[in-house]
């Protein structure tokens, strides 16, 4: 079995011309960067259009991409100055992440008590309460939240992908994160608490 290439090789060659190379990139990070905009934009055409773009600018100035960051926080820099530059020039309107279709399901036959349909009506309801406290949240708030929590970004990649300085992003996710507690609090039925993790 031929190994994986790494993000580096697969640069080089399509960076000398090899477009089945940059496919393998698109095919590895599209459907991350998709769903991490989604997250940002709350609008899944919007997101979608920004993830068509990115690329097309990702491929064109591919051969300025000097490594020193990885690839993929290269391209989702990319991406989201392009989704910020169509906030500019436009009002975007916003689609509910609460409309989109849940991913992945259980199979009823699944007989672990985590996986009972009760649990998992739980679960959902805990998801939609988390989504919709995180949607409240202020844009330069719910961005940086997502890329730490969600995106597993370090501090100085955020900084990098939404322009300002790391003790700005610290800030920022320290407020966010205090913000979201808050917004959960309001949302729990009395005498519940947020779980710690």
């Amino acid at each position: 079995m031929a190994e994986k290439k790494t993000d580096q090789e697969l640069i080089a060659e399509s960076v000398s011309g090899q477009t089945e190379a940059f496919d393998a990139l698109m095919l590895r990070y599209q459907d991350r960067l998709f769903s991490a905009l989604v997250q940002i934009l709350r609008d899944r055409e919007e997101a979608r259009d920004v993830v068509q773009e990115a690329f097309v600018m990702a491929w064109t100035k591919l051969a300025s991409f000097r490594g020193e960051s990885g690839f993929y926080s290269w391209l989702f820099r990319v991406a989201y100055n392009i989704a910020m530059s169509h906030k500019r020039k436009k009002s975007l309107p916003t689609t509910s992440i609460d409309n989109q279709p849940a991913s992945g399901s259980i199979t009823p036959e699944d007989r672990h008590p985590d996986n009972q349909p009760s649990h998992q009506m739980e679960t959902s309801e805990r998801q939609h309460m988390v989504r919709a406290a995180l949607e409240e949240l202020p844009e330069d708030y719910r961005t940086v939240l997502i890329l730490k929590e969600m995106e597993s970004f370090k501090y100085e990649q955020i900084a990098e992908i939404v322009g300002v300085p790391i003790g700005t992003v610290r800030s920022r996710i320290h407020r966010a994160r205090s913000l979201l507690r808050e917004n959960l609090l309001k949302r729990l039925p009395e005498g519940e608490e947020i779980c710690q993790a």
